[in-house]
């Protein structure tokens, strides 16, 4: 298969192409496109072209076509699926459930379309706005350029685009190099569904190379990116004065407090810190549980990981699968034995076979510890215990990341205080900090980066508010 670049509505040949492998089982996928300078400023001019065209579609007219794209969606979600599962190694029913997700996302971003608007504003409040009607409009911004990581591949592109359209912006998205298909397929459908050509452009090839020509060009107006810190801190040092929208790590934690139902809390836990090898912006990754249970919740925590079955990601049974790269594989190796050798125990995993590497639980991890302090993004989670509830909020501020929390509480002013003093985006009681919907919004403090997603509150970002005064009298 030779996949080419996606640029005014039709594919486009260019010189070069990279030799996409499965991350499982390491064989052939595709030739994917790599985008030469000229190739990327061409789809930055096609989608600058475009803006215009786009600015004009009526509300209902931009609903419509993300309404075409979600029935598109429903009739071909299993190839779909099948596609995010080969090219990310996610377990097929984990691939699925991306699909339904992305699905719910533009059904979403279409609603959104019918109700942008402003507001009106009483100029006579002050002194001399006597005799003056004002009302505010939302406009698009233009040129988004859209950069996008592995681990969803189809709803964090939905994220982007979705909002894009639905405030009449074109974009040029860059995903990750990784998983391109998924974005390719997406944008195939757009076109089925009614997008005017030039709307939606996809260019893949090298992150760095791509992505220094959309931040610093002038066309673009808005860059979206979720991805490291180190690549964030990058875009907004070089995006001027361009809208920044960033989505970055994290290493996310929940409190367990004493008089929790085990029954239903361990495996909630356990599906948050393993889901898709724990390569998941919010994935699990610290646990403070309180001294009481503590020996109680190990146990049981251990118990429940045993169960996740490792395989291939086409399985229906499948839960684990390979990591992304062998890189990967081998930094969290690193990383673990590295806190085992600094005090940690090892209570379940801790090594890999075949690019798999096997759910790990570590017990009292010196929060100073990479697989603590940094974002792991691997089926690595630790369990540290907690006297104070002080401390436990403490421990999980603890951290140069904050994008969301939970804790597991059934006395309502601990939950309060949590909710006040956790310094992160999100706040999840009684729920994993791995909970996400697709309308709420999203995104974090510190270096978990800036902005928010979830449809509306992206579209916040994604247009610009014009203040429109008639003097009456």
């Amino acid at each position: 298969m030779k996949q080419l670049l996606w640029i005014g509505g039709q594919y486009r040949e260019t010189s070069s192409f990279i030799e996409l492998k499965s991350p499982f089982h390491h064989g052939k996928l595709a030739d994917v496109a790599s985008a030469s300078e000229e190739d990327v400023l061409d789809a930055i001019s096609v989608g600058h072209e475009a803006a215009k065209t786009m600015a004009e579609l009526t509300a209902h007219q931009r609903a419509e076509i993300l309404e075409n794209v979600v029935s598109l969606l429903k009739i071909e979600k299993e190839d779909c699926a099948r596609i995010i599962a080969q090219e990310a190694a996610k377990p097929i029913k984990a691939a699925r459930a991306e699909v339904e997700r992305t699905i719910m996302t533009y059904a979403f971003a279409a609603q959104e379309a019918r109700r942008i608007h402003g507001e009106t504003v009483p100029m006579d409040a002050a002194p001399g706005g006597e005799g003056r009607l004002a009302f505010t409009v939302k406009e698009p911004i233009g040129l988004i350029a859209a950069i996008t990581p592995f681990n969803f591949p189809m709803n964090l592109v939905a994220h982007k685009v979705g909002p894009a359209i639905a405030a009449g912006n074109t974009v040029v998205l860059k995903p990750a190099s990784q998983t391109p298909l998924s974005a390719y397929k997406i944008a195939e459908l757009f076109d089925r569904s009614g997008l005017p050509k030039g709307a939606l452009n996809v260019v893949t090839g090298s992150g760095r190379a791509i992505g220094d020509f959309l931040v610093k060009d002038d066309r673009v107006k808005m860059v979206t990116f979720t991805g490291s810190p180190e690549v964030g801190k990058h875009i907004r040092e070089n995006s001027g004065l361009k809208k920044v929208t960033l989505e970055l790590g994290s290493n996310s934690a929940v409190i367990v407090d004493e008089g929790i139902d085990f029954e239903k809390t361990v495996p909630r836990i356990v599906s948050g810190a393993f889901a898709y090898q724990g390569q998941v912006c919010i994935s699990v990754q610290r646990i403070f549980v309180h001294d009481s249970i503590y020996d109680s919740f190990v146990d049981a925590f251990v118990q429940e990981t045993n169960k996740l079955k490792i395989g291939n990601p086409l399985d229906e049974d499948t839960d684990i699968s390979s990591m992304i790269t062998a890189y990967d594989t081998n930094r969290t190796s690193n990383w673990v034995h590295e806190a085992i050798g600094n005090g940690a125990k090892l209570a379940l995993g801790g090594s890999a076979e075949a690019g798999i590497f096997q759910p790990t639980v570590l017990l009292q991890v010196p929060l100073s510890e990479k697989v603590s302090c940094e974002e792991v993004f691997a089926p690595v989670v630790h369990i540290n215990r907690f006297q104070s509830f002080n401390d436990a909020i403490d421990m999980v501020n603890e951290s140069k990341y904050g994008l969301q929390a939970g804790i597991f509480t059934n006395d309502v002013h601990k939950a309060i205080k949590a909710a006040k003093k956790l310094e992160v985006g999100g706040v999840m009681i009684n729920e994993i900090p791995t909970f996400r919907v697709d309308q709420m919004p999203y995104g974090g403090v510190k270096m978990s980066g800036m902005g928010r997603e979830g449809i509306k509150y992206a579209i916040e970002e994604m247009t610009e508010l014009k203040l429109i005064s008639f003097k009456t009298e």
